[in-house]
């Protein structure tokens, strides 16, 4: 089936994903609420289940909610790796957010908490499967890898996630478009703790036997910052500083809390090791240094360019101008980037308002992003 078939059997089907997307947005799902997120695992493989998926894996979580992995094969696969698919179904949003921010369709955008970032963009996932198995004689095999912990660093399902990277040949992350533009590349992003330790003293009587770590971060401070480069897109951002006790002490203990982004891996190491490589300026203080990076950078390499190339071209198919953008946030597609793997993130949703009260989706993209997805399965 062409991407004009797809389309059209996704039109027809449009309420039914405005159903589906109700039914996952009001099944809410804190990152950090774990009985909230199991129920929405369970439902999700049920879910699965019923578009006759050729496995459905929960993968069980000892504090963390759940993830769930989805395998599709064809009796008579095209030839090559399997194609992975990402998708996150945690939001930011507390339980309770519906009441304040209840579901709702009106004048074609539909509003709720997580229906941009991205339960819409996994509503489309599954139905680009279904238009899959309903008109493709054949495809690769698809597999559907849905965490639970996207939200705050994926750091129980990165594992899984790169394990399944290494066995595809090409990545889709149904993450928010940009402005309805594709993500061709990310910022990586690190986190760093910077701890001084100097000596307490009375400010008055006795200054100078103090030493303060508050003075030695203050100095460390214009260091940090110079180690960002607005040519290469490095940003530097000390976010976080405390220290001391009281005004006349001195004070004998501050600390920084920096956030990186960088677009290179080349940038993130120049970064990283600059800021380990930060010295206390005289005897008397200790200085530790604690984090890294948290997220790689997804660059744009000839692998991701093809992609996009190809579903740019699919996407004209349907009179859609698909255009490519840089995203200054990290997704899950940074860890399958580093792997070696092409990554082609934003086929998710198209709308606005993520991670804020005016959260929207447009539902006339809803079918036409689900219709090329099931194309770019089908022609890898």
């Amino acid at each position: 089936m062409d991407i004009r078939g797809y389309l059209d059997y996704l039109k027809k089907h449009e309420q039914e994903m405005l159903r589906d997307l109700e039914a996952f947005t009001t099944l809410e799902t804190p990152s950090t609420e774990k009985k909230l997120l199991d129920a929405f695992a369970d439902y999700l493989a049920r879910y699965a289940g019923g578009l006759e998926a050729t496995s459905v894996d929960i993968i069980p979580q000892t504090v963390a909610g759940n993830h769930v992995r989805m395998h599709w094969a064809h009796s008579a696969p095209a030839t090559g790796r399997p194609i992975l698919v990402l998708a996150h179904f945690d939001t930011v949003w507390p339980a309770g957010t519906l009441k304040e921010i209840p579901f709702s369709v009106r004048d074609g955008v539909v509003r709720g908490p997580g229906v941009f970032d991205m339960k819409a963009g996994l509503v489309q996932g599954l139905w680009a499967l279904r238009a899959l198995l309903s008109g493709s004689r054949q495809y690769r095999s698809v597999t559907l890898v849905c965490n639970s912990d996207e939200e705050i660093g994926s750091e129980t399902s990165r594992a899984l996630i790169e394990d399944e990277a290494r066995k595809a040949d090409a990545v889709f992350v149904l993450e928010p478009s940009l402005a309805g533009a594709l993500k061709t590349s990310r910022k990586g992003q690190g986190t760093f703790s910077i701890d001084v330790q100097g000596r307490a003293a009375h400010a008055g009587l006795d200054p100078d036997a103090g030493i303060s770590a508050v003075h030695e971060l203050a100095r460390i401070v214009p260091e940090l910052v110079e180690l960002a480069d607005p040519s290469q897109g490095t940003t530097v951002n000390v976010g976080v500083i405390a220290g001391g006790t009281r005004s006349n002490v001195v004070a004998a203990s501050a600390h920084a809390e920096v956030d990186i982004r960088i677009r290179t891996a080349a940038e993130a190491d120049r970064v990283s090791a600059g800021i380990r490589a930060l010295r206390p300026s005289r005897a008397g203080l200790r200085l530790h240094v604690a984090g890294g990076l948290t997220r790689p950078p997804l660059e744009r390499t000839t692998g991701v360019a093809r992609l996009y190339e190809q579903a740019r071209s699919l996407a004209s198919e349907i009179d859609l101008d698909l255009r490519e953008a840089a995203a200054g946030g990290a997704s899950d597609g940074n860890f399958c980037a580093a792997v070696g793997i092409p990554v082609l993130d934003g086929l998710g949703a198209v709308g606005g308002g993520a991670h804020a009260p005016d959260e929207h989706v447009i539902v006339d993209e809803m079918p036409r992003r689900a219709a090329l997805l099931a194309a770019l399965l089908e022609h890898q």
